[in-house]
């Protein structure tokens, strides 16, 4: 048993180099796709539902498929390989930076389409299944998760108000870091519209909160943005 394990886990330099089969071929790609669709599972249970889209988790399924073909393919050839290079080269990918989760996890997809391409089905498997885990560990400690959440105030006073410290007491009571951003006047100056970046604890109770900031700007318009951008300020 134990010479078993051990050959699951020896270097496959000798396999790699070997000439490509068929049912290699296969093994490599269904087992590339089972530890895609492990990785995908874990990155939708330990993520917000509404954080990732399906398409992220299509892809992150059959992007160690593709990596290992890849691996495949080269095998030790080096010409193979920068004919590959050169060919991949004209793709590019014109999208927004992600998430860093994201992009951790795009990462790990093609470690493991790598390690099954060249061969080391056992430690794919092995990094797949700990880093599996690890991420749903850390998920369940809610690892990393600030108790503070910066916001986004929006607050329409009359004319008559001085917005230097009109709501200085609200902010205190409540134990909310606060920075005015920005005055301006509306409605012909009758009315003042202040912002505020603010700090807020995420077990305030956000409503108590809002009426109080009511009662002081006499019932006029108050927007409380959940995640700002700097487009808001």
């Amino acid at each position: 048993m134990l010479e078993f394990i051990e050959s699951i886990f020896s270097s496959t330099a000798d396999a790699a180099a070997a000439q490509l089969t068929l049912s290699h071929s296969l093994i490599t790609i269904a087992t590339s796709i089972a530890l895609g669709a492990l990785i995908s599972f874990t990155y939708m249970k330990t993520s917000n539902r509404n954080a990732y889209s399906q398409n992220f988790a299509l892809t992150m399924m059959l992007l160690p498929a593709i990596v290992a073909i890849i691996i495949l393919l080269i095998g030790s050839n080096i010409a193979r390989a920068f004919s590959l290079a050169g060919a991949f080269s004209i793709i590019r990918f014109r999208s927004a930076p992600g998430d860093p989760k994201d992009i951790a996890y795009v990462l790990f997809t093609m470690a493991a389409g790598l390690a099954v391409g060249v061969g080391s089905f056992g430690y794919a498997v092995l990094f797949t299944v700990l880093l599996c885990a690890l991420m749903f560990i850390l998920s369940c400690f809610k690892f990393g998760q600030r108790k503070t959440t910066e916001r986004l105030l929006k607050v329409t006073i009359p004319e008559d108000l001085s917005y230097e410290e009109a709501f200085a007491e609200v902010f205190m009571t409540y134990d909310i870091a606060y920075e005015l951003k920005k005055v301006r006047t509306t409605e012909l100056g009758s009315l003042y519209e202040l912002v505020y970046s603010v700090t807020m604890d995420n077990q305030i109770d956000q409503k108590s909160f809002l009426d109080a900031i009511r009662c002081r700007n006499g019932n006029l318009d108050i927007t409380l943005t959940m995640a700002p951008t700097a487009s808001d300020y």
